[in-house]
């Protein structure tokens, strides 16, 4: 079998994936398709996915956009509603014991998109200019790959090239190139063959006039196609997956093999009605079913479609009974409806988003540290003493002076003893108000430590950057939490994916004073999965009475977990969805070999204004110094 390689190392512009994500949700209606970005165009159902190509990558930006709007429109409007994909699957059997099964499949599914092109714009006319721009960049990608196929004696592969050239061309005349003699022979009868598409009505009737071509190639060629321009989608991806009332019924035979002796007279009255079991508020099967399995009975040969009254012998052919008692279990007409976010989860949706549904969270606790990390810990406490003193005289002068603060000559208040303004004042300000308490800083932080393994080599560096902030925080009373996060990759499955928190400081302990020690514990650990990590940090910052609270998030890298290949979107959703309930998340970007323009691309793609670049670990303590001061600062004068 001819796979193509899942991996992609490209960077990934999580705003034009969201947007294409959006629009395949629309043009599928439902809720649950994503866009994602693999070799080749081509939907799955059973996944719930649109799958966009990397052919649109290293391209102008508006080609690369409107290319891969082109992808989704002929996956999300056009297969979803055009193609027939049993005529796709008996296609893919009848190739099967073809000599050239991958010119076949190639060939059918060029031959389908240009036929549901068509459809997708006569139904939305405003899907034309992205469909100008596909064929006008795939025209000229298959003229150079003509001449390259040519050159290299690759025929049948340049024979694919023309004719998808020619199918596209917009004159009549279309230069020949030379082959050889017997595939020259061919070509006339192979063009004529191909004028048979432009009448295609369905995916049936593409299906049979590819099976023409195919027969005639196959007698000119003796070697299949080695490049993959197409993918041939197959029954794993888009059969069996929508079920109907009638895939339900059992189709295996009964145990007895008797008929009834008595006739049908032709006067008898049948009923059949079928019951559906969902509608489009479940539109994901469940794992079970409401079913009646009759193992045992007897044939007749009255005839459904009609209906009849029922009699008293009919209750002696029935195998089970029952009656309705009082039940002593709990009866349910008191309870509060299902939530819309238990309704979600149920079909097929996660509070921690789609990509994380096999996602578990397992969570650590520091034990006591030794000897060896309480040096080593009041040997990093000391490199950044200075700074958390620091920060703490600022905010302490900002308590005082609002403390101080002398408020008078006001409009309104309390009535001075001085009323001399009365008299002498056009607009007299007779008032005070007495002076406030200082306001304490009603914030809580949440400090979440990328514990991937790329952090082996700065995590000495995070840590003294953790030390400044829990050192600052625990000198002005903020409560705050740290905490390590990292996923097993070598524990991870399809269907189970542990994620590791360590709280290496809880809120509980964050205000004591013995408390430090604990961060040297942190280490490097295996993959990140922080989409999932952000929402599960967020729900503990959420439990919280503070007024602001605050998510600070260390990291070295892009997202990298088992089955997250579109990490970069979750982690920016995550984000978004975080921010919408209050909750300020920043986050600090490490590095030990400088900073690249694509990580920090990706990085504000992610986190907007709101991500932090420490461009060399060396230089954290003073990137997290003005950081801190502002975030202080702005809670006291709240």
């Amino acid at each position: 079998m001819h796979r193509f390689i899942a991996f992609n190392d490209e960077k990934a512009d999580t705003l034009l994936m969201l947007e294409l994500t959006d629009l395949a949700k629309t043009l599928t209606k439902s809720a649950l398709y994503e866009a994602e970005i693999r070799a080749h165009s081509y939907l799955s159902k059973r996944e719930q996915k649109v799958f966009v190509s990397h052919f649109w990558n290293h391209r102008p930006d508006w080609i690369k956009k409107s290319g891969m709007k082109s992808d989704v429109y002929l996956r999300a409007l056009g297969n979803m509603n055009f193609t027939d994909f049993q005529d796709v699957e008996l296609f893919r059997d009848i190739i099967s014991a073809s000599l050239i099964p991958r010119f076949a499949g190639q060939l059918f599914i060029l031959a389908e998109d240009l036929r549901i092109e068509e459809l997708c714009k006569k139904e939305r006319p405003g899907m034309a200019f992205e469909f100008k721009v596909r064929r006008k960049i795939y025209k000229e990608y298959f003229e150079s790959q003509l001449v390259v196929n040519l050159e290299r004696n690759l025929f049948i592969d340049a024979l694919f090239n023309l004719i998808y050239l020619s199918l596209n061309s917009d004159s009549p005349i279309l230069t020949m190139p030379s082959f050889n003699s017997e595939i020259d022979e061919g070509i006339p009868l192979i063009r004529s063959e191909l004028e048979n598409f432009y009448d295609t009505q369905s995916t049936q009737v593409v299906a049979d006039a590819c099976l023409k071509i195919v027969e005639r190639v196959g007698q000119l060629v003796n070697t299949d196609m080695i490049n993959d321009y197409y993918h041939l989608p197959g029954q794993e991806q888009n059969l069996l997956d929508v079920m109907s009332y009638s895939d339900l019924l059992r189709k295996d035979s009964l145990q007895n093999d008797d008929t009834t002796e008595e006739k049908a007279g032709g006067d008898e009255q049948v009923h059949e009605e079928e019951m559906r079991t969902w509608h489009r508020e479940t539109e994901s099967p469940g794992k079970s079913f409401m079913q009646f399995n009759l193992d045992q009975g007897t044939r007749t040969d009255i005839a459904g479609g009609s209906e009849r009254e029922g009699e008293e012998g009919d209750q002696a052919l029935g195998i089970v009974q029952g009656r309705s008692v009082q039940t002593d279990k709990k009866e349910y007409d008191g309870m509060e409806l299902t939530s819309m976010g238990e309704l979600d989860a149920s079909n097929g949706k996660n509070k921690y988003g789609t990509s994380n549904k096999n996602a578990r969270s397992v969570f650590l606790k520091a034990g006591r540290p030794d000897k060896e990390a309480l040096a080593e810990y009041g040997k990093l406490e000391k490199e950044v003493k200075f700074y958390h003193k620091k920060l703490k005289n600022i905010i302490q002068r900002v308590m005082e002076k609002k403390e101080t603060d002398h408020r008078s000559h006001l409009q309104m208040g309390q009535l001075g003893k001085n009323l001399l303004p009365f008299f002498t004042d056009e607009n007299p300000k007779l008032f005070y108000k007495k002076a406030e308490p200082s306001k304490e800083i009603d914030a809580s932080f949440i400090l979440l430590v990328d514990c991937s393994a790329s952090m082996f080599d700065k995590m000495e560096e995070t840590r003294r950057g953790i030390i400044l902030f829990h050192e600052a925080l625990k000198s002005v009373d903020v409560p705050h939490e740290i905490i390590g996060f990292w996923e097993d990759a070598n524990e991870s499955a399809e269907d189970d994916q542990p994620n590791y928190f360590f709280q290496v400081i809880p809120f509980s302990m964050s205000l004591q004073h013995k408390t430090g020690p604990e961060i040297m514990e942190l280490e490097a650990m295996e993959d990140n999965r922080d989409g999932y990590a952000i929402r599960i940090a967020a729900e503990r910052l959420l439990e919280r009475k503070e007024k602001q609270k605050f998510l600070i998030i260390f990291s070295d890298g892009e997202p990298a977990a088992y089955d997250y290949n579109n990490g970069i979107v979750d982690t920016h959703e995550a984000v978004m969805e975080v921010r919408q309930k209050g909750i300020e998340i920043f986050n600090i970007f490490l590095s030990t070999s400088g900073l690249e323009f694509e990580q920090k691309k990706v990085f504000e793609t992610i986190y907007g204004n709101r991500s932090i670049i420490a461009p060399y670990v060396e230089e954290l303590p003073n990137v997290l110094f003005p950081l801190l001061k502002k975030i202080l600062t702005n809670s006291i004068n709240m």
